[in-house]
């Protein structure tokens, strides 16, 4: 919203506030000024929304008197009464995050700040939908116990990030293939609502990832950008105008389908050549178990020969399929992370730098390589920012251009 809006595109407020969410514009355009670009001031907020300032005092007045915002300490200038910043209250909104992996599920509970409040995990050779289900209606009994009344009455929802069709993807015994095919018949939202009745809401993992790093990572310093997750199987997200875009079946972004040829010369996609499922493959084979890779806190230090070989091809690759998504849309920056210790995503990322140098750009104006800042739990993370989107936070950023 611009400031050379008229005035009269502020709506009236919204008589009452449930956990169902924000339904006025305006309101939920404040709360995420306050997210994104951290306590401010109602004058600043006027400013950056293009609203007036007894609209913009109206609504935080009201916003504060839900629980959702909060006054920090006056500032005192030079002239004039002290500045009042306003925040968003950390107990103003909550959301579950469920991770469904190939490796584990994690369990857990997010505010509206980004801060994780709890958070347990499951770990698995291979997903059963009886035992992840268990663990989350456990989890999340557990979790609420130990929650005052009047905070287990703002959780929003819970959002569920899993593997775009998990189902179709093989393991290395067929046994463990067969797991991952049982997922084909198994709703996840009627699984949930059996034991919950919170809403619920589904996304594919490598989308979540990004919506996390958009919302509270690096994302926010870019307006367009590829973003690559490599996890147990690598995979991406595109943000297109400060939007996460996920297409028409919310599958946009399906970098790790990116085809690729392998050293063999067969054709082959980037998952198959770029994913953490490699390293574990290779390290079966000489009879380190890969479960060391999953390990928290994680520590590669031990297998740091056979990451060295991971981390060559990987950075090829990656290189290759960076230049193929600037060659469909020109992006701002490309972020890569992944569920890796932090000094691994460095030397990734840097490796990808080098490599991009000796690229093939005819036609290409490569855009800078980025890493990304949230790490394995972005995940998670991300698929509890969906409830928070939904309920409380403008899902598209584009009307917040100038405050970027």
């Amino acid at each position: 919203m611009g400031a050379g809006m008229p005035e009269t595109v502020v709506r009236s407020i919204s008589a009452g506030l449930s956990q169902k969410g924000v339904s006025n514009h305006n309101e939920r355009l404040l709360l995420t000024l306050l997210q994104r670009h951290g306590n401010m001031p109602a004058s600043d907020l006027a400013r950056l929304s293009g609203l007036s300032a007894p609209a913009v005092s109206a609504i935080l007045k009201r916003l504060e008197s839900n629980g959702l915002l909060i006054r920090g300490v006056p500032v005192r200038g030079k002239v004039g009464k002290p500045s009042v910043p306003m925040m968003l209250s950390p107990d103003g909104v909550l959301a579950f995050g469920l991770k469904i992996g190939r490796r584990s599920a994690d369990l857990l509970l997010m505010d509206i700040t980004g801060a994780v409040r709890q958070q347990l995990q499951l770990k698995y050779n291979a997903p059963i939908a009886a035992e992840v289900f268990a663990f989350v209606s456990d989890g999340m009994a557990t979790i609420t116990e130990g929650l005052a009344p009047e905070l287990t009455d703002r959780i929003c929802g819970i959002g569920v990030a899993a593997p775009f069709e998990m189902w179709n993807w093989t393991e290395p015994t067929a046994a463990i293939t067969q797991e991952f095919a049982a997922w084909q018949d198994v709703n996840i939202a009627q699984e949930i609502a059996r034991f919950s009745a919170l809403p619920v809401s589904l996304v594919n993992d490598a989308t979540a990832a990004c919506k996390a790093e958009h919302v509270f990572g690096r994302g926010k310093a870019f307006r367009d950008y590829a973003y690559f997750f490599v996890g147990a199987f690598i995979g991406g997200g595109i943000v297109l105008n400060h939007s996460v875009f996920e297409g028409r079946q919310g599958n946009a972004g399906a970098l790790g389908s990116l085809p690729s040829v392998s050293p063999l010369g067969e054709s082959k996609q980037l998952v198959d050549l770029a994913s953490i499922h490699l390293l574990e493959a290779r390290l079966a084979e000489v009879d380190i178990d890969p479960a060391i890779i999953w390990k928290t806190p994680q520590d590669w230090s031990g297998i740091a020969r056979y990451v060295d070989l991971w981390l060559g091809q990987t950075a090829q690759e990656l290189a290759k399929a960076c230049l193929a998504t600037c060659s469909v849309i020109d992006f701002e920056a490309i972020l890569i992370d992944g569920a890796f210790p932090e000094d691994i995503r460095q030397d990734l990322v840097a490796r990808v730098q080098r490599y991009m140098v000796n690229q093939d750009t005819r036609g290409l104006l490569p855009p800078p390589i980025e890493s990304g800042s949230i790490g394995g739990n972005a995940r998670a993370v991300g698929a509890a920012c969906g409830p928070i989107l939904s309920g409380y936070l403008l899902n598209t950023n584009a009307g917040l251009a100038v405050a970027s």
